[in-house]
């Protein structure tokens, strides 16, 4: 037997039709003392904002036997609060059937050339909007990559393949991907893509020194922590809207009214270990580390 707060919440087509039911259910009902009190609608907590996790290709796809180098086992933090975009300064005139044998490219360069124990990336991303595993570890997990230096740990590498200068044009389905991978992988430790994320540099080569503190975005560019071009400056460009895609389908921000007009949602935050919440100065939320 469904419940009365169901039953009420789907059967209300509007003001007038709520008053009906209150009048009828006046007509038919008893003395206000023999009705339930009406239960408050609770707000919906943070660990609630979560978003469902996007397709993602194996290492299989694009890692064989006889390519695969032989490697430690994977390294893991705790969780991720934040990510790191990339770009891989490759060609972008690719057909996507050929992005397993880029990646393996990418791998052989990286592994073989820089000696690094496996790719450096978390995940890949082409321009048709498939998502790749990257590194090794398993992709529900906290991997530690080797994508930022000096911000390799309690991050993932999310890497867009092509090149993304200023002037060309980014794949809206490359973005649309990246918005809900980051969406997923942030909405496991119950992170706001708009939020700022506090990280601890391990690198001087990175923007910060080591052992220094740094509040970065949630969702934020290679730039961000290392002094580089990467992502380039039209996916730079990108980020914004890509943080709030990805707030959108956390079910941060609302859906549009049927006028097409967006309703503001309430400030988000997250909580500190003590229960106090976190906000900047001008209401930008934090993700704790």
């Amino acid at each position: 037997m469904p419940r009365p707060a169901q039953v009420a919440l789907g059967a209300v087509p509007g003001l007038a039709a709520l008053t009906v039911l209150v009048l009828c259910a006046r007509g038919i009902g008893g003395s206000a003392a023999d009705r339930p009190a009406r239960r408050p609608v609770a707000a919906r907590p943070a660990s609630a904002y979560t978003a469902p996790k996007p397709r993602i290709l194996p290492r299989s796809v694009w890692l064989d036997a006889a390519t695969r180098h032989a490697q430690p086992p994977p390294r893991y933090d705790d969780k991720v609060v934040a990510v790191f975009v990339h770009h891989t300064d490759s060609p972008n005139g690719y057909d996507c059937a050929d992005t397993p044998r880029i990646i393996s490219a990418l791998y052989a360069g990286q592994t073989d050339v820089k000696s690094w124990d496996d790719i450096g990336y978390n995940f890949l991303v082409d321009r048709c909007g498939t998502i790749y595993e990257g590194r090794a570890g398993g992709v529900d997990r906290p991997v530690t990559g080797a994508h930022t230096q000096g911000f390799n740990h309690r991050t993932a590498g999310i890497a867009a393949i092509g090149t993304f200068t200023a002037g060309v044009p980014v794949p809206k389905a490359m973005t649309d991907a990246i918005a809900a991978l980051a969406a997923w992988k942030l909405g496991l430790a119950h992170v706001d893509p708009r939020a700022k994320a506090h990280l601890v540099s391990s690198n001087s080569l990175s923007r910060y020194k080591a052992g220094a503190k740094a509040t970065l975005p949630a969702l934020a560019g290679h730039n961000d922590g290392f002094m580089t071009s990467c992502p380039g400056a039209a996916l730079t460009a990108r980020l914004p809207a890509i943080r709030l895609e990805a707030a959108r389908l956390q079910g941060r921000i609302p859906a549009r009214s049927p006028a097409g007009t967006s309703t503001r949602s309430p400030a988000a935050s997250t909580t500190s270990p003590a229960g106090t919440s976190l906000r900047s100065p001008a209401g930008t939320p934090t993700a704790t580390p």
